[in-house]
């Protein structure tokens, strides 16, 4: 009989479970000033996620269409779902999709 963290531990990617092996093999070392370091790392996630500017665009009625329904079956608001695309793209992480047969 397999224990629950078994299960859990079958959830994970082979990264988060190399990255788990790696911990238990204790590969890892504090940070020097490990204080200023979560800090500093706390301000950028704060200007990451702050949303503090408004951005007008016009968008074609189709398309519109189809990203509010995109978002629907995603389960988040469309305008959210535009902020996220451009953050992806922005950051390198977005990769377009050709057409099949292309």
């Amino acid at each position: 009989m397999r224990s629950k963290s078994d299960k859990v531990f079958q959830a994970l990617d082979e990264e988060e479970r190399d990255l788990i092996q790696s911990i238990e093999n204790d590969e890892w070392s504090e940070v020097p000033d490990v204080e200023r370091f979560k800090e500093q790392a706390q301000r950028y996630a704060e200007a990451t996620i702050r949303k503090d500017r408004r951005m007008n665009i016009r968008i074609s009625e189709r398309d519109l269409r189809n990203l509010k329904k995109r978002a629907l079956e995603d389960g988040i608001p469309y305008q959210t779902m535009v902020s996220m695309i451009l953050h992806k793209y922005l950051s390198g992480r977005f990769s377009e999709q050709k057409p099949e047969g292309a």
